[in-house]
């Protein structure tokens, strides 16, 4: 569980990071990709994709703050180049919001958006990160089915894994 919020907000970091790095590694061709079919979210563009990631941080930020699940969408992400400058202003805003804020709100209740129920305001941040995973994924599954490279989580892929997995048995078949 995050005890306090500057290590939520070093864990965040770390996530932020790998979104950075995911976004970044997407060649030319990804600027404005969109799926063929689907309707909604299901046909967002990469472009739509980080601005929603990008602007959404602040949507968990402020009811975390108390101030309601309040959506402020920012401009549109109209091509590759506003990619990272979208992603890092809203780490940056999402740090403005949180840093100054009392650790005891990591244990306080925050009312749901579409339910009678509240979740504790450290559950509302790990929902952030959860949301933030889940669209570098997505935007992951859109550079895997194109053909574009994809990094490997933590600098290790599952070819690599599985070739040291017999010297792994040996060592520890003791």
């Amino acid at each position: 569980m995050i005890e306090n919020i500057a290590s939520f907000l070093r864990y965040f970091d770390a996530v932020h990071r790998r979104a950075v790095r995911d976004i970044a590694a997407l060649p030319a061709e990804a600027d404005g990709w969109a799926p063929a079919i689907g309707e909604g979210e299901k046909a967002w563009s990469i472009n739509t994709i980080v601005g929603h990631l990008g602007w959404s941080r602040l949507y968990f930020a402020s009811a975390y703050r108390g101030e309601g699940w309040i959506s402020r969408p920012g401009a549109a992400v109209s091509s590759r180049d506003l990619w990272l400058p979208v992603i890092e202003e809203s780490a940056r805003a999402l740090h403005a919001a949180l840093e100054s804020t009392p650790d005891a709100w990591l244990q306080r209740k925050v009312p749901m958006i579409d339910s009678d129920g509240a979740l504790s305001g450290w559950r509302i941040l790990m929902m952030m990160l959860e949301h933030d995973i889940h669209h570098r994924s997505q935007i992951d599954t859109y550079a895997g089915i194109n053909g574009w490279d994809v990094p490997h989580i933590y600098g290790r892929s599952a070819e690599t894994i599985g070739s040291l997995q017999d010297s792994e048995r040996v060592k520890h078949s003791n």
